[in-house]
């Protein structure tokens, strides 16, 4: 007996749905984006580097670049010089492409070098006077992680050289060292161990100074009283300066930046501090300063930058700083200020940075500012003290909450962990589906058979 045209119908109907659901499952396997090969990272380009390069163990003998075309070729004493130095000179050094390390005249027959960078010496390069004599054109000459020995540089040199930097570079130079360079408009010594017995020593003989960086050289001393009127950028940090801020300081009115931090100096800053009037940016954080704020700061009108943290200053802090137009990041955090914080919503929300944690007499109009705002200070009571200690754990979370970058990583991690979560409840559900459907199939089979038997 043949079984109805209708319960073949059904049949065929529930063999498409049971094939429908299991095609739709979801995949268990995530889709993640292709990472990308360590082989396929790009690798620094070497050929047109002029970084100083182990010495070969054969040398070729020295010749000179063939000039490119329409340009004269480097003086070939110049080329023998750079070639002393370990710096590749099989292309011509003045037209070398993507290179920043040399810059060269256009004098004819044969160019001049102007300006030197040598950077990630190799250990076996060594500084020779006939070379450095060659070299007597250079105008700018730059040091980056070559801690090589110092010589006495040719007087040639000494009188083109402009600018002179060394980074991590020139093992124990010495104060009467850089004095000689006496033509330099900018010096910059950084993460170099410096002797002298102050700055001084160094200034005293450079007169045509613009620009100094002695920074992270265990400089000891004090302020020079007197320094070039020219100077725009002073940054003396990271040091072993003791004293006071000289009075004298304020003179130099065409300085623009001012970097005296984490030294020992004491004292209270200048009154007439003001008088540096095209000051943008101040750092005097992390000394011994003691006092005030000065009144004087207040006609500097395009500061831009104030950090004062880590100091032992005391007093109100004053309410014309928030009168400043221009001042985008201020740092007062661990100090002794007291008083009722005179600013609000509007001028902290202008700011780039405001820091006023770690003052634990210094409190907050709730009235004015929000607890949300995680100043790092107590509220005020209704005599203006703080009423309790500073949330200093509140403070550093909110730093912590500050952090753009580690909210973006972490939103995206919570984001990536709810679709990981979501996904297998899918799969189940698809599989327990396609399950139910099969054995309803079964069954109906089953029933199917009997009946038509």
């Amino acid at each position: 007996m043949e079984p109805p045209p209708l319960l073949l119908t059904l049949l065929h109907l529930l063999l498409l749905s049971s094939t429908t659901l299991s095609a739709t499952t979801p995949n268990t396997t995530h889709s993640r984006p292709p990472t990308p090969s360590p082989t396929s990272s790009p690798t620094p380009n070497t050929t047109h580097s002029l970084h100083p390069t182990p010495t070969p163990t054969s040398s070729p003998t020295p010749t000179t670049p063939s000039p490119s075309r329409g340009s004269s070729a480097l003086d070939p004493k110049q080329v023998r010089a750079l070639q002393s130095l370990n710096i590749p000179t099989s292309k011509d050094p003045c037209t070398q492409l993507h290179s920043n390390t040399t810059l060269c005249d256009a004098a004819k027959p044969f160019r001049h070098l102007l300006s030197l960078t040598l950077a990630n010496c190799s250990d076996d390069v060594a500084l020779s006077f006939t070379a450095l004599k060659s070299l007597s054109t250079l105008q700018s000459l730059h040091f980056l992680n070559c801690p090589i020995a110092p010589i006495r540089f040719p007087a040639d040199l000494v009188a083109s050289l402009h600018s002179f930097s060394a980074v991590s570079s020139l093992r124990h130079l010495t104060g009467v060292w850089l004095s000689r360079l006496q033509n330099l408009t900018d010096l910059t010594v950084s993460n170099v161990q410096v002797n002298a017995s102050g700055p001084f020593v160094i200034l005293g003989n450079l007169k045509k100074l613009r620009s100094v960086t002695i920074s992270h050289a265990n400089l000891t001393g004090n302020i020079p009283k007197h320094s070039n009127l020219n100077l725009t950028q002073i940054d003396f940090s990271g040091n072993k300066l003791e004293g006071r801020i000289p009075s004298s300081i304020t003179i130099l009115e065409n300085l623009e930046s001012l970097n005296l931090s984490s030294n020992t100096l004491n004292g209270e800053i200048p009154t007439s501090f003001g008088d540096l009037i095209s000051l943008r940016n101040v750092s005097l954080a992390s000394n011994l300063l003691s006092g005030p704020i000065p009144e004087s700061i207040s006609a500097i009108p395009g500061l831009v930058h104030l950090d004062l943290s880590s100091n032992q200053l005391n007093g109100t802090i004053p309410k014309f700083l928030s009168d400043m137009k221009s001042l985008k990041f201020l740092n007062l955090a661990n100090n002794n200020f007291q008083g009722v914080v005179p600013f609000n919503v509007s001028f902290i929300s202008k700011l780039a940075v405001f820091k006023i944690s770690r003052n634990s007499n210094l409190c907050y109009n709730h009235s004015v500012l929000s607890s949300k705002l995680k100043l790092g200070i107590a509220p005020c009571d209704k005599h203006g003290l703080p009423m309790s200690p500073p949330p200093a754990k509140e403070d550093s979370s909110a730093d912590d909450s500050s952090d753009s970058d580690y909210d973006d990583s972490d939103g995206d991690g919570d984001s990536q962990n709810q679709d990981h979560h979501h996904g297998p409840n899918k799969v189940v559900l698809g599989v327990a589906i396609g399950l139910s459907s099969l054995v309803f199939l079964i069954v109906f089979l089953i029933l199917l058979s009997k009946w038509c038997g």
